[in-house]
């Protein structure tokens, strides 16, 4: 089968051949890929900085897509951590890793945005106690995780949603995705403090400096002190490490907690699917994809960076 093939952490995939590895459990079957979703956290798997990296070469990049089973089912599946990913003509599927998709679905729409909604639903949902009604700030809202991040914690029944980040452009399109303030995050931390200072919880994208400089300027501004606030950190974009002043944690009821792979099991990622497969499918959000043919999977890996897009590989176009 053709394949996107990663030889060496330090290049692009390539468009070659690649064997098909033969079910060997009753629950694997084979699925006809249909459209893999091309995310930052596939791109840090193809140039083997991801944290789950065990550096096996040749490999398939690819960790979730839509696929059509033998019985002609799209199916939406999470791939475990493997060398041969979605990125190819066909691959090899975990039935129970996955969800049969509604008719009349979407498999691009479903393959953009499954993975990058999934950060910010998994957060409100299985990493603290959110209730609808309460204030939340996305830090790093203008990426395209972030942006979702806003729609879903509208979906969820979020009363406030203050949107943090540096590109202004995006900045000023995310009142219309749900955002009831937005911040300009650049030196503008102590507006970030005022605006959002009530908030319950943070969806973190970001960390490094903007995550400390954030943290400082919610305690500072909070009117209430004793008013739990829940920082969930998902991406660290701005950097690996934030020097997050202890005074900060001593003055403030604040836990910080992590949510990824790992800190949320696959039972709790499965329960979740479901419901968010469904409101991708009734067009609950807005979702900005450009499929791109396998064949062309090099110049889709350059282009990926800067585009405002989510590409989407597309084995059978």
């Amino acid at each position: 089968m053709k394949a996107a093939v990663v030889s060496s952490f330090d290049t692009a995939p390539r468009y070659e051949d690649f064997d098909l590895p033969v079910p060997v459990g009753e629950d694997e079957i084979v699925v006809d890929v249909v459209a893999a979703g091309l995310h930052p956290r596939v791109r840090s798997q193809a140039n083997g900085s991801h944290y789950t990296s065990t550096d096996e070469l040749p490999l398939v990049p690819g960790i979730d897509g839509v696929g059509r089973d033998a019985g002609g089912r799209l199916r939406y599946f999470v791939l475990p951590d493997t060398t041969v990913g979605s990125m190819a003509e066909r691959t090899v599927i975990d039935a129970r890793r996955s969800i049969v998709l509604p008719d009349g679905t979407d498999p691009v729409a479903v393959a953009a945005a499954m993975n990058p909604a999934m950060s910010s639903w998994l957060a409100l949902r299985r990493r603290t106690s959110f209730a609808a009604g309460s204030n939340v700030l996305i830090l790093g809202a203008t990426g395209s995780a972030g942006q979702l991040a806003v729609q879903v914690a509208r979906h969820l029944g979020a009363a406030r949603i203050v949107a943090a980040g540096r590109n202004a452009e995006r900045l000023a399109g995310l009142p219309a995705l749900g955002a009831t303030d937005t911040v300009h995050i650049d030196g503008d931390a102590g507006r970030l403090g005022a605006v959002a200072a009530d908030v319950d919880v943070v969806i973190d994208y970001l960390w490094g400096e903007p995550a400390a400089q954030a943290l400082t300027a919610l305690v500072t501004g909070r009117a209430d002190r004793g008013r739990p606030l829940t920082w969930i950190q998902i991406g660290s974009v701005a950097g690996p490490t934030a020097a997050i002043p202890s005074a900060a944690l001593r003055a403030s009821r604040t836990q910080i907690v992590g949510s990824g792979q790992g800190s949320v099991g696959t039972r709790e990622i499965l329960t979740e699917l479901p419901a968010l497969a469904q409101a991708i499918s009734e067009h609950t959000f807005t979702i900005d994809a450009q499929p791109v043919a396998l064949a062309d999977v090099e110049q889709a890996w350059a282009d990926a960076a800067g585009s405002r897009r989510r590409i989407v590989i597309t084995p059978t176009a």
